[in-house]
């Protein structure tokens, strides 16, 4: 059988799109209005947000991406996972979704129904329910998910709103992109490549689930634009800054040792290019800690502020999280790495 990942040029959210470029361009566009849209792209939130009827509002996703497994079944559930991880960022449910997918002719329609069968299961253990999508055929395979939930505004989240004093919480350990790349290379034990994996097959509804209860200010998920990308995102719209103790960042096994060996995703290079004129970095930070900070994440984990105690609760709920920080005023930079 074909690899899959021989057949594409970046894996997963490694591919995205470079942030400063992108930025650029949209910024560019002239601007949208309706009074029913509530949240568009303008403060990089996760999904849209639309009033629907009285404080009914539909959030609105969509996200597809080239394969960073070999296996078609464990791809489809990856890119279900990361697709549905938006909606569970904006603090809702997922309840209808729509499959998106690129094929080669070269392939076997048995490929595609393993990676159809993962993304269905994944939805499956979401809740919601796939009906119908989108199919085209290209040279590099590709699959991903438009996602829409239902909620009341009120209980929406946002990437705005972080206080001062909040703590930080991350769900999910980083490192998921450079352990990607080593696999590919062949230069990573198989046990982290399948920890990593494991992350990434894991919906981020329990997490959603644990903070639905608590006092969350503000939220977002951490995917292609790294931990530095999306929590820079999350201090600007936020009019704050966030102050990240590095020894407190949970990293996935193997993380840190494929970096210290240079196997890192093009999309690292991106994100630190983008960052860099907003971070204030510890002249102690080790490289290698470093580069895995702007480490492209595929279904990273979610990156919540909210008070410190219900913070300490969360993080007792959820054995993967771990407090990486506070908010602090609004200083020179929007991050500040310790």
């Amino acid at each position: 059988m074909v690899k899959l990942t021989s057949m594409v040029k970046a894996s997963g959210c490694a591919a995205k799109l470079d942030p400063q470029k992108l930025h650029d361009a949209l910024s560019r566009l002239p601007e949208m209005r309706n009074d029913r849209l509530l949240e568009g792209f303008e403060s990089s939130d996760d999904a849209l947000v639309y009033q629907v009827e009285g404080d009914t509002v539909a959030i609105e996703t969509v996200d597809f991406f080239p394969p960073m497994v070999d296996d078609p079944y464990t791809f489809g559930q990856v890119a279900a996972a990361n697709a549905l991880s938006d909606i569970y960022a904006m603090g809702a449910v997922p309840a209808v979704a729509m499959n998106l997918l690129c094929f080669p002719s070269c392939l076997d329609i048995s490929v595609m129904e393993q990676i159809l069968r993962g993304g269905q299961d994944k939805v499956r253990e979401s809740g919601a329910v796939i009906a119908g999508g989108h199919t085209i055929s290209d040279a590099e395979p590709k699959y991903g998910l438009c996602v829409t939930a239902f909620a009341n505004r009120n209980d929406v989240w946002s990437n705005k709103g972080a206080e001062i004093g909040d703590a930080l919480v991350l769900t999910k350990p980083l490192g998921v992109g450079v352990i990607v790349t080593a696999s590919k290379a062949e230069m990573i034990d198989s046990r982290y490549f399948d920890g990593a994996v494991q992350s990434m097959i894991t919906l981020n509804k329990q997490a959603r689930n644990a903070a639905r209860s608590l006092s969350v200010h503000a939220a977002t998920d951490v995917t292609g634009f790294s931990l530095l990308g999306h929590g820079m995102q999350m201090a600007q719209a936020s009019g704050v800054s966030l102050r990240i103790q590095s020894r407190s960042i949970p990293f996935l096994p193997g993380a840190l040792e494929a970096a210290s060996y240079g196997l890192l995703p093009e999309g690292m290079y991106h994100n630190l290019d983008y960052v860099s004129p907003h971070v204030s970095f510890s002249s102690s930070l080790a490289q290698n800690v470093k580069d895995v900070l702007c480490d492209p994440q595929t279904s990273g984990g979610l990156l919540f502020s909210l008070p410190r105690e219900d913070a300490e609760k969360l993080v007792a709920s959820l054995p993967s999280a771990a407090i990486i920080g506070e908010i602090v005023p609004r200083g020179e930079k929007e991050i500040v790495i310790d």
